[in-house]
């Protein structure tokens, strides 16, 4: 089955044809981070323009290095939340239209469902399994007994964990989009500053990053107040030090309460090099899955991989009606 996937739901422009979710066949994405650098995070009207000067030159574009013609084509998947609606708008209709001239079937896919497929373009996944998902607007654990079975064990109950990444990085001077920043220098620092470690008195497996950020916010600003010094790389190894030993820790303490024995790590946030070190040093009892740093962030390749096994599942189609929903909830099929 050759998949089209079509992803806008921020700032990326992505079309990718995938055979059978895993062949990638083309993943053209372009990017909008040097137009957004200027004003220091994603501006959804800048975003969307974009997405409407690009989504059909990225098709184009597509097309031409897959080799492939539009009849070819056998499947249409397109995400259709949550994210940005002026951006998700041009993709799902640029996928309807697309779907209508050439009559080929449609299907809308879940933005996070497309972050935890991205595993299975290079790795098999297997069930049940913990799945981690940490980008800039999502922090959450999810327990998959089967394919596109998604039950939500924790999550943020403020901060996301990119969210708290790129404030932290503004905070110690680093340029939009801060997370690669700050795990840079996190790897040339030490943890000298000792943050807190939240796990909640509850025992629950939600996070909360806010005391965190306004942790290091505090420190900085009382350091200034009396006229010492800030170090910048320490600062950001602290940072991430408590960051990854929560997400680890409450990832593998969930695992083990469920009897799982494989972890998918997804979103942006897990090409973090930090993250990835302390899972592979403490989760060594546990085959953990994390894809490779191309499909971390938002692709189009993702969405068709998630649109084949969607299909699979439940082969129910969207009709020409699909409409984009920013504040779309992840439900099974």
């Amino acid at each position: 089955m050759l998949v089209l996937g079509v992803e806008s739901s921020c700032d990326e422009t992505s079309v990718a044809i995938v055979r059978d979710g895993k062949e990638v066949l083309a993943n053209v994405i372009n990017s909008q981070i040097k137009i957004h650098e200027l004003f220091g995070g994603v501006v959804p009207e800048v975003a969307s323009r974009q997405h409407v000067y690009q989504i059909t030159l990225v098709f184009e574009e597509a097309f031409k290095v897959a080799g492939v013609k539009p009849e070819d084509i056998d499947l249409v998947a397109v995400t259709e939340g949550p994210g940005l609606i002026g951006s998700l708008l041009v993709g799902v209709n640029a996928a309807k239209t697309f779907a209508m001239m050439y009559d080929k079937p449609l299907i809308g896919v879940h933005h996070l469902a497309g972050h935890i497929y991205a595993n299975a373009i290079e790795h098999e996944m297997h069930f049940p399994c913990i799945a981690l998902l940490v980008s800039g607007g999502n922090t959450e654990l999810i327990y998959m007994k089967e394919h596109f079975s998604f039950e939500i064990i924790g999550e943020t109950l403020d901060d996301a964990v990119g969210e708290a990444y790129d404030k932290v990085a503004r905070v110690v001077g680093l340029p939009y989009p801060g997370g690669p920043h700050v795990d840079r220098l996190a790897h040339e620092g030490s943890d000298t500053y000792h943050l807190p470690r939240v796990y909640l008195e509850d025992g629950s497996y939600n996070f909360s990053f806010s005391g965190l950020k306004s942790a290091v916010i505090n420190l900085a600003h009382n350091a200034h107040q009396r006229g010492e010094e800030i170090k910048p790389k320490d600062l950001c190894a602290s940072f991430q030090a408590s960051v990854t030993e929560v997400l680890v820790r409450k990832t593998l303490n969930l695992a083990r309460e469920k009897g799982c024995k494989d972890i998918i790590v997804a979103g942006g946030v897990s090409a973090n090099k930090g993250l990835k070190e302390r899972f592979m040093n403490e989760g060594k009892d546990f085959n953990i899955c994390i894809p490779s740093i191309r499909y971390c962030t938002d692709n189009a390749a993702m969405i068709a991989a998630a649109g084949y096994y969607q299909f699979k599942k439940n082969p129910t189609l969207s009709d020409l009606t699909l409409n984009a929903d920013s504040s779309l909830e992840l439900l099974s099929k």
